[in-house]
């Protein structure tokens, strides 16, 4: 290969020109795309607001009595079922990066994509952003109106760190295995096993009552769930015991493993698509 002197390039084996054009620009602009769907599209977007509103208050007030619970962690249902609903909202704005990747797959977007010097990493990386920032307007929304109705943090501001974390990392694990499935698939058959997935693995967990109170199949799974960990951070500022490192690691570390392995995922799927 002969290079300019002047204009020295450097080719992946992905074949990745990383003179001509940096991930993080890409990536970027890809996230002014994608968040700029929001106001050209935007009954795509308001369902992911709208479902979490509604399972927040519609849980908390029909499950009410599952506070008189003998040592439930609070005194206030939708301090419970906030959380979960948080975590749905984050869950899909990531997966929704599924189905913007589909459509653009079909109308051949990402060929034009694929042809520019654009490091392939930022059609990972630069998606993955945008469902961080729509997921943390989606809790935000969320937490203002239980808030109004109710909710109350028991450990003041603070709690609302391991709610957030909590809600990123659920983004990036749904945005990551929602990409590697629509870059397999890559057509609309992925998005049934997209939202399958993620209800399954969010609702086998303590997400209506309390672990101690569980009998049968859904115990054992839900002791085994790591999803349930993660459930259990998003909690952690609003149940009245103490907040602590003992009840906060093994959300992160779910996170932290999952994240990378759906990360990978995605990222192995798009190598497959460019051999294709």
């Amino acid at each position: 290969m002969t290079t300019n002197t002047d204009h020295p390039t450097r080719t992946t084996r992905d074949g990745d020109e990383l003179g001509h054009a940096r991930w993080w620009p890409v990536s970027m602009g890809l996230v002014r795309r994608s968040l700029g769907n929001i106001m050209r599209l935007p009954s795509a977007f308001i369902p992911s607001v709208l479902m979490p509103l509604v399972q927040a208050i519609a849980f908390s007030g029909t499950y009410y009595a599952i506070t008189q619970i003998q040592g439930f962690p609070t005194d206030r249902s939708i301090n419970w079922f906030m959380p979960l609903a948080v975590l749905m909202g984050s869950g899909f704005a990531g997966i929704g990066l599924g189905f913007s990747a589909i459509r653009d797959l079909e109308t051949g977007f990402y060929d034009r994509l694929r042809m520019t010097p654009a490091p392939r990493f930022a059609l990972v990386t630069g998606p993955l952003f945008a469902a961080v920032v729509r997921a943390v307007v989606v809790s935000t929304i969320v937490i203002a109106v239980s808030t109004a109705l109710g909710a109350r943090l028991a450990h003041g501001p603070l709690g609302l760190v391991p709610l957030y974390t909590a809600s990123i990392g659920i983004a990036v694990i749904g945005g990551g295995w929602a990409l590697g499935l629509a870059y397999r698939f890559r057509d609309m058959r992925a998005a049934a096993i997209m939202q399958l997935t993620f209800f399954l693995l969010l609702f086998l967990t303590e997400a209506w009552t309390p672990i101690e109170v569980m009998e049968g199949w859904l115990e054992v799974v839900a002791r085994v769930n790591p999803f349930n960990g993660i459930l259990g951070l998003a909690r952690l500022g609003y149940m009245d015991a103490p907040m602590t490192w003992g009840d906060a690691w093994g959300g992160l570390l779910a996170i932290i493993v999952f994240g990378a392995a759906t990360l990978l995922f995605a990222r192995r799927g798009l190598a497959r698509l460019a051999d294709t």
